[in-house]
């Protein structure tokens, strides 16, 4: 289940985002402390083209899911998961996570399209991605931490999303 997140989800987003596996697979490698979180989330939280979900799996919150451009055709997301708080369940619990989001995407924002970067050298995200029918368009590289890094953008369609999931449902998925 995805619902907004609120004021006293924001410790806990700071704590999954500083997570070191996260961290790596970010574009902002730094740990971010305190001052700099509260100023992000207060400019997220009253920017009307943003939204920040928090991922909720069996009622407990597992991860978040943030959006950027809604409102456009195309809607820019990214994602991260309470990696300790999973555990063995992390796999299954992004996978859930991605069909959530892109279902809220669509069915909530009014998408007609969504597009991720993803770090090249992070293949499970990128594969997690193909699975679900997002297509590479371009790759690209962008300076973090100082070294250049290949990224890879990643689209998927409202269309294709709807017509992908109309098959998953008739086949009984």
């Amino acid at each position: 289940m995805l619902r907004p997140a609120t004021d006293g989800d924001v410790e806990t987003i700071r704590r999954w985002r500083n997570h070191p596996k996260v961290r790596r697979a970010s574009f902002t490698t730094h740990e971010i402390g305190p001052e700099e979180h509260r100023a992000w989330w207060e400019a997220v939280s009253a920017d009307p083209t943003r939204r920040v979900l928090i991922f909720e799996r069996n009622g407990v919150p597992s991860g978040v899911v943030l959006f950027t451009g809604v409102g456009s055709e195309l809607v820019e997301w990214s994602k991260y998961v309470d990696v300790d708080g999973l555990g063995s369940e992390r796999a299954a619990a992004w996978e859930e996570l991605e069909y959530e989001a892109i279902d809220y995407a669509f069915d909530v924002l009014g998408a007609d399209r969504i597009g991720a970067s993803t770090l090249a050298a992070n293949t499970p995200v990128r594969h997690l991605h193909e699975r679900t029918g997002f297509v590479e368009l371009r790759r690209y590289t962008r300076t973090i931490d100082g070294v250049d890094r290949e990224v890879v953008w990643s689209e998927l369609s409202a269309r294709a999303w709807k017509a992908r999931r109309t098959r998953r449902e008739t086949a009984g998925e």
